[in-house]
C-alpha cells in the first residue's frame, strides 16, 4: 500500500498540526510506503516572499522529521523539486470541468465577493489530484475538510481510465483522519486552532517554551460549572482539551472523566500542561538539532531523486496513453 500526502510550508506549526497531521503520518510509516511532500507550488497560488518561502519548506520537512518520520524507509521532498506534479496538472487539467472546479467548496469561499481571483487558486485542486495520481497512490490520509479535493482526483482518475480502457491511474481512498483532527482554538473553541489567529495565546506553537505553554493552557476557555465532562456543545471549552489531553495521553476521554471527576479545572490543565511539555519538549530539540544542519538539504534531495524515480514511470504511461512527446521516457 502506498501512502501519499503533503503540508503547505508555512510558519509557526502548532500541536493541531502536529495532533492532526504529523503524528498520522508517523504511524503510517509502519502500515505502508510513504510518500511525504512540502507543496510548495501549492503555497504560490497567493504571492510570497522568496525568501520566506524557501525558509518555510525547510522547518515543514525539519517538523516531519523532528516528528518521528525515518527519512530511508519513507521518502520526504519539496514538490517542485519533482516537475512530473506541474507536469501531470496540466494533462489533468485538459481532463476537468470548469463547472467542477468552480463548485469547489475552498475555492467558493475564496472567491466569494470577488470579481476576479488568482487562476491558481482555482486550478490548485487540479494539481493536489496530480500529486497524488503521480505516485500510483492508494492512501491519501487528510482531514475531513479535504474530502472534495480527494472525490476530484478519484473522478479524474476514473476519467481517464474509462477513456483509455483502464490501467493508467490507481483510483486512491481517502483516510479521513479523526484522531486529534479537530483542536480548536483555546480561546475560542467554536474555531480551529490557526496560526494566524490575533491572539498567540489561542493556540500552543511546537517552539512554545514551558512558560508561554502553562500561560496559554491557564487561560484556555471553559465554563463556570467546574464539571470536566465532554460535552462538545454545552461544553466546547472542555471538551477541546479533553480531546488534546486523550491524543497526547493515549487515555481515552471517558477515563479522563473518571480520573478527574470531582476536581477542578485548575488541577486538570496543570496536568495538562506538564503532559503536553513533556510531549512537545523532545520534538523541539530535534527540530533544532535539524532545521540548520547541512542534513536537512540533503535529505530532500535524496527524497525528490527517489519520488522522481516513482513519479516519471507514471507520467511516461500517462504520456503514452495520451500520444503526447517522441523521446522515450
Amino acid at each position: 500500500m502506498r501512502v501519499f500526502s503533503g503540508v503547505q510550508p508555512s510558519g509557526d506549526m502548532h500541536i493541531g498540526n502536529y495532533l492532526g497531521a504529523f503524528k498520522q503520518f508517523v504511524k503510517l510509516q509502519y502500515e505502508a510506503d510513504c510518500v511525504y511532500c512540502v507543496v510548495d507550488m501549492h503555497s504560490i497560488t497567493l504571492p510570497k516572499d522568496p525568501a520566506e518561502l524557501r525558509q518555510y519548506i525547510l522547518d515543514i520537512a525539519a517538523w516531519y522529521i523532528a516528528c518521528g518520520l525515518d527519512t530511508k524507509g519513507s521518502i520526504l521532498f519539496a514538490q517542485s523539486d519533482v516537475g512530473a506534479h506541474a507536469e501531470l496538472a496540466w494533462v489533468l487539467t485538459c481532463s476537468s470541468y470548469t463547472g467542477e472546479l468552480s463548485r469547489m467548496t475552498q475555492f467558493k469561499a475564496k472567491g466569494k465577493g470577488a470579481e476576479s481571483v488568482p487562476a491558481g487558486i482555482f486550478t490548485y485542486p487540479v494539481l493536489m489530484a496530480a500529486d497524488i495520481l503521480v505516485y500510483d497512490t492508494d492512501v491519501v490520509p487528510v482531514g475531513e475538510d479535504q474530502r472534495q479535493h480527494i472525490e476530484l482526483a478519484r473522478d479524474l482518475a476514473i476519467r481517464v481510465n474509462n477513456r483509455f480502457g483502464g490501467g493508467v491511474f490507481v483510483v486512491p481512498e481517502g483516510r479521513y483522519v479523526t484522531e486529534g483532527a479537530r483542536i480548536m482554538a483555546l480561546d475560542d473553541p467554536t474555531v480551529k486552532m490557526s496560526k494566524s489567529a490575533e491572539n498567540e495565546y489561542s493556540r500552543i506553537s511546537l517552539l512554545d517554551d514551558e512558560g508561554k505553554i502553562r500561560k496559554a493552557l491557564s487561560r484556555a476557555t471553559t465554563d463556570s460549572d467546574g464539571e470536566i465532562r465532554y460535552d462538545e456543545e454545552k461544553k466546547p471549552g472542555v471538551s477541546n482539551l479533553l480531546n488534546i489531553y486523550s491524543v497526547f495521553s493515549g487515555k481515552s476521554i471517558e477515563e479522563l472523566e473518571k480520573q478527574y471527576a470531582g476536581q477542578g479545572y485548575g488541577t486538570f490543565k496543570n496536568d495538562l500542561a506538564d503532559l503536553t511539555i513533556e510531549t512537545l519538549t523532545p520534538l523541539r530539540e530535534k527540530y533544532l538539532e535539524i532545521r540548520h544542519s547541512d542534513e536537512l538539504v540533503g535529505i530532500l534531495l535524496d527524497g525528490a531523486e527517489r519520488a522522481n524515480a516513482i513519479a516519471e514511470k507514471v507520467l511516461a504511461r500517462v504520456y503514452d496513453k495520451f500520444g503526447l512527446g517522441v523521446r522515450k521516457r
